[in-house]
């Protein structure tokens, strides 16, 4: 029997230096990208890492040099918006030399072990994307690493948020524009950012001085709660009473309005406007062709990742703007 292959062992740097034919010291300085090596040696030391697979061990530069490059970011799994975030953290970490961990809340693993987790794990400072935590459950895990708060604010903690309530002026500006005068807001309950995008519909409608019907259904961030919730509605409330512009909490939200909507057999926009928030890959989808406020991503993620790696930085708040498509773009009669 042929004796069993055993396993490989990671690539070092003296490996390095050894297949290029240069001292540890001068690969040491390559791989670090410092001054005192030749292009021929750069070109020779970068060769051999390649071929060999060669990576430096951030763990141990870390122990070396008692200061981490490590960012963690808390996500919430199946969100969109936080995908498109933490990519764009990728790129941010990445111009200021710092590395990425991420920790992924879901149904098996709540957003408390997520922390420990990270903390854990050595990050530097941890960005959470739209925590759910209590101010004093964030407070009690600053006290052990610096927090950033991303797209929900706290008081003690520097917090890099949109301006919501300028994305809802822009829909309800943009739907009165069109000759909507009944709109329906469906609330996204307990969501983050659900309050403020409630208030900011309510404070629209408010000043329209009576030129506008709005009505707010508590429905959800999800497409399966808001489906039921409108499409209650929908059977329920008589066509000339309708509302016929519809504000979703989110994308996803507006999804399941949209079920709704088909399942009644009204027609968008000629019948009924849809609009949601996020500007989502969901809003991007030709069968949705959904018009959506969208959140500046490149403008969070940089501003968080500064606030990450700057001690005693401040909250930020950053305009959105609307993304008009087909599903509002008609003009109402």
């Amino acid at each position: 029997m042929a004796p069993s292959t055993p396993p490989t062992r990671r690539p070092t740097l003296a490996d390095v230096a050894r297949a290029s034919g240069v001292s540890v010291a001068l690969a040491s300085i390559v791989m670090r990208g410092t001054e005192g090596a030749s292009e021929a040696s750069r070109t020779k030391v970068k060769a051999a890492a390649l071929e060999l697979g060669y990576r430096p061990d951030s763990r141990a530069r870390s122990l070396r040099s008692h200061h981490n490059r490590t960012v963690g970011v808390a996500l919430l799994l199946g969100e969109p918006v936080h995908a498109e975030l933490a990519d764009a953290l990728y790129a941010e970490a990445e111009t200021r030399g710092y590395e990425i961990i991420l920790g992924a809340i879901g149904g098996n693993r709540d957003e408390r072990r997520v922390l420990n987790t990270l903390i854990d794990a050595g990050a530097e400072a941890i960005i959470g994307i739209s925590p759910t935590l209590t101010a004093a459950q964030m407070a009690q895990v600053a006290s052990q690493v610096p927090v950033v708060s991303l797209l929900r604010g706290y008081r003690q903690l520097p917090s890099v948020l949109t301006d919501e309530a300028a994305g809802i002026d822009e829909l309800v500006a943009h739907l009165l524009h069109l000759g909507h005068r009944r709109l329906l807001h469906l609330d996204g309950g307990h969501a983050v950012a659900a309050t403020q995008r409630r208030t900011a519909f309510e404070r629209a409608v408010a000043r329209s001085a009576g030129n506008v019907v709005g009505t707010v259904l508590g429905a959800g961030a999800d497409e399966s709660t808001t489906f039921d919730v409108l499409d209650a509605y929908l059977r329920e409330t008589a066509a000339e009473k309708r509302a016929t512009a519809v504000l979703a909490f989110n994308d996803r939200a507006a999804l399941g309005a949209r079920r709704a909507i088909d399942l009644a057999g009204l027609q968008v926009p000629g019948q009924i406007a849809l609009t949601g928030f996020d500007d989502s890959e969901f809003a991007r989808l030709s069968h949705a062709d959904l018009t959506s406020v969208r959140q500046d991503v490149a403008a969070l993620a940089s501003a968080a990742m500064a606030a990450a790696t700057s001690p005693g930085a401040a909250s930020s708040r950053h305009a959105p703007h609307l993304v008009v498509r087909g599903s509002s773009a008609t003009s109402k009669r």
